[in-house]
């Protein structure tokens, strides 16, 4: 949720920025909600200094008149009230769809307006042709997506014998590797809440996107993002306590709606899906460095698997909603010939703390301020397995797993 302060400071330059990020989102109807918010509610204060004066006044002996003006005020100040609690629903409901203020430096435009920031190794060659994943899995026996599809439906997988080995030694490496980083591991529950899904910005922008338990308010986690931010909720930290640094690793959840096609078939999008997570949360003037140190943990990982690719800052309409700022690190799939992302970083500056009512304060008895909150995949392991699968594929289809993977004990 945005500073009220900056949409109240500059209208004019809180428009600018907005529809940079978001074209159609309706900026002057907030700003209009805002305004008659603000109007409601001294009229309403108004109101009510009157109602206390003329009760003020009866104490002396009611009159006539001053019976009649309490009536009449009584009166008014209902009216006003419940006119004044509809427009503040409608302008909350509409400021919590209203996306974070990107950093100077996003790019404009959408995705095609992404900026490469850095390329790490060399595509692999190879003296055949590369086979993809779901060739090469199925060969193997390490998936079964007929299975999959028969006992849930389509977009699932199902992993099997070495497919489930590898799942494992890569959460393994994952999980060693960001605790080297410094986050500390949780495993949170698989279900969260309504108001953890509204804190971390899922709701209500990305409700259709949502897995919702029926008759429950509960929702399949899509992100453990929401588990590890919320784990927050409420919290005043003190300075010392600062940076907090979590990673967990959970099954992930979401619709994904629409047909992407052949070239998104297999692993590349499911509806469940393992993935390990990075949460952060800062002082605001540490937020940008966090974001490095972030990118260098899920970097590590692609840097030990010896895998190639490369990190893109993304245009301001391919960041995500409750971001300020995102890199993307897409990794080089040679059976798909094209980067696909295996992780996404985003400072989300105070944008989720405000919701969460996340705040610090520099020594006791001064004033809070709110946090600066942090996310980055670390990393999704479907994708990544795809990636490891092409990259290092062999002429009679076989699989030669770097030696990292091996050391963890499950291959």
């Amino acid at each position: 949720m945005l500073d009220l302060t900056d949409l109240r400071k500059d209208p004019v330059q809180f428009k600018k920025e907005i529809l940079k990020k978001e074209p159609s989102f309706d900026v002057d109807s907030l700003l209009l909600l805002d305004e008659q918010f603000r109007s409601m509610t001294l009229l309403i204060e108004s109101l009510r200094k009157e109602k206390n004066d003329l009760a003020s006044k009866a104490k002396n002996g009611i009159t006539e008149e001053i019976r009649a003006q309490s009536i009449q005020v009584g009166k008014n100040l209902k009216e006003k009230e419940e006119q004044l609690s509809s427009v503040e629903n409608q302008f909350k409901t509409l400021l919590l769809s209203c996306p974070n203020i990107l950093s100077k430096d996003v790019p404009a435009g959408n995705k095609e307006n992404n900026k490469e920031v850095k390329i790490v190794g060399n595509k692999q060659s190879f003296d055949f042709t590369p086979k993809d994943h779901v060739t090469l899995g199925n060969a193997l026996g390490w998936f079964d997506f007929l299975g999959a599809a028969k006992m849930t439906g389509s977009n699932f997988a199902l992993y099997k014998g070495d497919g489930v080995k590898l799942m494992y030694a890569l959460t393994s490496l994952m999980i060693k590797n960001n605790m080297k980083h410094g986050f500390d591991p949780i495993l949170p529950p698989y279900l969260v809440n309504t108001k953890s899904m509204t804190t971390s910005g899922q709701l209500p922008k990305f409700a259709d996107g949502a897995y919702k338990i029926q008759d429950e308010d509960l929702y399949l986690t899509p992100t453990s993002e929401v588990n590890l931010l919320n784990y927050y909720r409420d919290t005043i930290f003190k300075t010392e306590e600062l940076p907090k640094r979590l990673t967990a690793w959970t099954s992930c959840f979401r619709r994904e709606a629409g047909n992407y096609g052949h070239a998104e078939r297999g692993l590349i999008r499911i509806h469940q899906f393992e993935k390990v997570e990075l949460v952060a949360v800062t002082k605001p003037e540490d937020s940008e460095q966090e974001l490095d140190r972030m990118m260098a943990c899920a970097e590590d990982i692609l840097q030990q698997l010896g895998l190639h690719y490369r990190v893109m800052l993304l245009a301001a309409q391919d960041t995500s909603f409750q971001s300020h700022k995102t890199y993307d690190i897409e990794v080089w799939m040679p059976g798909q010939s094209s980067y696909y992302e295996v992780s996404s970083a985003s400072n989300c500056t105070d944008f989720q703390a405000r919701r969460a009512k996340m705040r610090y304060r520099e020594h006791e008895g001064a004033k809070t301020s709110y946090v600066h909150t942090l996310n980055a995949s670390s990393l999704a392991l479907p994708r990544l397995m795809v990636a490891l699968l092409e990259t290092y594929q062999q002429k009679d289809g076989s699989v030669v797993l770097p030696d990292c993977l091996k050391e963890q004990g499950w291959l």
